[in-house]
């Protein structure tokens, strides 16, 4: 006869030594609490079954492959130095230097949570819209010895968007190396004749994550939202201007078209190639590393700029961290200004 207390006995003996483990994997993981929480539910309710389920369609093995960031060889030296930087302000060195005991916490969680180098030796401008935003772009470019680099969401085939193309031929004709990313997405609109034309004139361009059958594929939503554009290493431009005429006549029906950039010149130019380099990597697989893409960094006196990137290629999402330890330390003042305003119900 069967002994089915035997049986039991065995059963709930596997299942603590596999799901423990699997209930460690779930919480290292670093996905939302929720998540996390649903998963470990699913384990401790459908026991060996639910382990089983977690493997198969929890795991995001795809998710990782595509967004590998092994190998890249800036990304190796930017998490060295900002384990330098984390010792240092254990030590308080770093942070007293730059004066900004209140902001501590700040820097150190973007340090652990996305290697974000704090720099000093930076000078920043407000660019408050697109005509000004434009005007400082189409300045700095001009003035490129070494290379351009161009990283966009949206990159429209309209009159800005043609006078930039024409100034980047320019450039390159000039000897200045030329290298743009697109959203596939974001920037659908334009034409293979547009990506000719400038390939035809040597210069670099490639559509982020393209796009082929957007109903049978889940590329459509890992997109591309950047806007940034990085000057011989030196100099940088980041903020939420797109290169389109909306940003200057703005769209009918809708009006004025506004938005805000930040233009950056110094140490933290170097930190926003790390994040392009990235990018440029996981398209083409070429490293882009030296002195002339990656300038040494300095001590020198200046604005303190950490720049912070999140996505699904980053293990934690570090700039909603950043938001929420800024907004819960704050003790006089919070000023908001988005577009998108959709906090969740929780």
């Amino acid at each position: 006869m069967f002994d089915w207390s035997q049986f039991w006995t065995w059963f709930y003996l596997i299942f603590l030594i596999t799901a423990i483990p699997v209930a460690l994997m779930i919480i290292l993981e670093k996905r939302s609490p929720f998540k996390t929480a649903a998963w470990i539910l699913i384990l401790i309710l459908i026991p060996i079954f639910g382990m089983i389920f977690y493997l198969v369609f929890g795991q995001e093995y795809r998710k990782r492959k595509m967004f590998s960031r092994r190998g890249i060889k800036s990304l190796k030296a930017m998490r060295r130095l900002s384990a330098e930087q984390l010792k240092n302000i254990e030590q308080n060195k770093l942070i007293s230097l730059a004066g900004l005991q209140n902001q501590a916490h700040l820097i150190r969680l973007l340090l652990n949570n996305s290697d974000s180098l704090l720099t000093t030796g930076n000078t920043l401008h407000l660019l408050k819209d697109g005509q000004q935003t434009f005007d400082h772009i189409f300045e700095a470019i001009e003035k490129a010895r070494h290379h351009i680099h161009l990283e966009y969401y949206i990159f429209a085939d309209d009159k800005i968007g043609n006078k930039l193309k024409e100034l980047l031929i320019k450039k390159r004709q000039e000897g200045v190396e030329v290298r743009l990313i697109v959203d596939d997405v974001g920037s659908w609109g334009l034409r293979k004749k547009f990506f000719r034309h400038l390939q035809a004139n040597g210069i670099e361009i490639y559509p982020f994550m393209e796009v082929r059958f957007p109903r049978f594929t889940s590329r459509v939503n890992y997109r591309n939202h950047r806007k940034i554009i990085v000057i011989d290493g030196k100099m940088g431009f980041i903020g939420g201007i797109n290169i389109a005429d909306r940003y200057l006549e703005g769209l009918k029906g809708l009006g004025h078209w506004r938005d805000t950039h930040l233009q950056i010149e110094g140490d933290a130019a170097t930190t926003l190639q790390v994040i392009f380099a990235a990018d440029w990597y996981f398209i083409t697989k070429e490293n882009l590393y030296g002195n002339n893409y990656f300038p040494p960094l300095t001590d020198a006196p200046g604005v303190p700029v950490q720049v912070s990137a999140s996505g699904p290629d980053y293990s934690w999402k570090s700039i909603e961290q950043a938001f929420f330890a800024a907004i819960t330390a704050a003790r006089k003042k919070i000023y908001i200004v988005t577009p998108y305003l959709m906090p969740r119900p929780s």
